[in-house]
């Protein structure tokens, strides 16, 4: 016996195999510097917490509506309003379990076998390998540091074809920190509206977390209004990794499809996180989001001014969410003993192994020639991590 083609067509996510693999080094008493896994290293603010004890001493734990109960649709509706100047209703909105499943159920409810979708790349890892899941095929867009790895109207352009489906991306993006100015977004509107038939993913789980001042969304633009959805959640910017509160915007159509499906993968998110995701809709970002931001932004700083220490290295300066993505082609065909970097894998595997600092290679995120660094640690160990880092590679000859 053995499992599915279609579960062996796909990849563990890098991420979680380097963070697990930290996790196995520490456990044989290893002292390792996880800087792989995005996630914040901040409490869930206060008041959140407190509305979901309230909610369990309440006995708010039965089954809500698929899509999440009405009064915290309504609050979703009332923050993109606020935020992004989007006009939601309530049927147009799905709650789920995490963004990623936000993104699986858009897919699923969009795409058919033999689809065309367009990836830019750097791209979070889930967008590509989900998409083998279902057959569809991703075209994808490379992308580097000389345009801050971002996609031009007239290169997107060039990559659509009669079978294009879908563009999916990420605005702060994983694992990039690159924003997509308005003018930016404008240009790939007018591009758009001349392929009437493609759809749009817009990931902005990291819309918070943004150096440059204001978050635009391709949603914002009216021609585009039913082509978009927008996908979001609460685990970033409210540091509520472990809720799992996703959030899916879009037409009404699709809403309902994305609620048929997941009614029959997971049904409603937890009811307790659903209440936590409420207050989160609710509080005073620049009181509880905010010194979480300003805190990111030292931190980049921080490891940027460290990452310039380091000959054989390139790196662009992240606008936003809270990862650089650090070019180390430059690296290529230096030795340790006998043990030669060929890739950013390689350079991975021996920093975990000669630095004790865990990072993710580019190749997760389709481009070896790069490493992610999470810079979603303590000044501390940032300081520890990139001073190891720096060590390990002046080693190599």
């Amino acid at each position: 016996m053995e499992p599915s083609k279609r579960v062996q067509s796909i990849e563990e996510p890098l991420t979680i195999g380097m963070s697990r693999r930290s996790r196995e080094l520490s456990q044989q008493g290893i002292k390792v510097i996880n800087l792989s896994l995005g996630e914040p290293d901040f409490d869930t603010p206060e008041p959140i917490k407190q509305a979901a004890i309230e909610a369990i001493q309440n006995n708010f734990t039965h089954y809500t509506a698929v899509s999440g109960y009405l009064e915290l649709r309504q609050a979703i509706c009332q923050k993109f309003k606020r935020d992004n100047n989007l006009d939601y209703t309530p049927e147009q909105i799905v709650v789920s379990t995490g963004a990623k499943q936000s993104i699986a159920n858009a897919y699923l409810c969009l795409l058919n076998p033999g689809d065309e979708v367009i990836v830019p790349a750097p791209y979070w890892v889930t967008y590509v390998e989900f998409l083998k899941l279902i057959d569809a095929k991703p075209v994808i867009i490379k992308t580097g540091i000389e345009t801050n790895f971002k996609v031009t109207a007239d290169v997107l352009e060039k990559h659509i074809t009669p079978k294009t489906k879908l563009i999916i991306f990420s605005s702060p993006c994983n694992p990039t920190g690159s924003v997509y100015s308005k003018e930016e977004l404008e240009a790939w509107v007018k591009v758009l509206e001349k392929y009437p038939n493609i759809f749009v993913i817009s990931d902005e789980i990291y819309e918070h977390i943004n150096y440059v001042g204001k978050h635009y969304s391709i949603a914002q633009f009216e021609s585009m209004k039913e082509r978009v959805t927008v996908i979001n959640g609460v685990s970033k910017g409210f540091a509520m990794t472990g809720w799992r509160g996703g959030i899916l915007a879009g037409p009404k159509w699709l809403a309902q499809a994305c609620d048929k499906m997941q009614g029959q993968f997971t049904s409603a998110t937890c009811s307790i996180t659903q209440k936590a995701m409420h207050k989160a809709m609710e509080i005073d970002v620049k009181t509880y989001v905010m010194p979480m931001v300003e805190a990111f932004r030292k931190r980049r700083d921080l490891v940027l001014k460290k990452l310039a220490e380091i000959p054989g290295i390139k790196f662009n300066i992240p606008d936003g969410a809270f990862y650089v993505f650090v070019d180390v082609s430059g690296l290529f065909g230096k030795r340790y003993g006998e043990r030669e970097i060929k890739s950013g894998t390689d350079l991975c595997f021996y920093l975990l192994e000669e630095a004790r600092v865990s990072i993710v290679p580019g190749a997760a995120f389709g481009d070896d020639n790069y490493v992610r660094i999470s810079y979603a640690a303590s000044e501390i160990n940032l300081e520890k991590a990139l001073t190891q880092i720096k060590a390990a590679i002046q080693k190599l000859q």
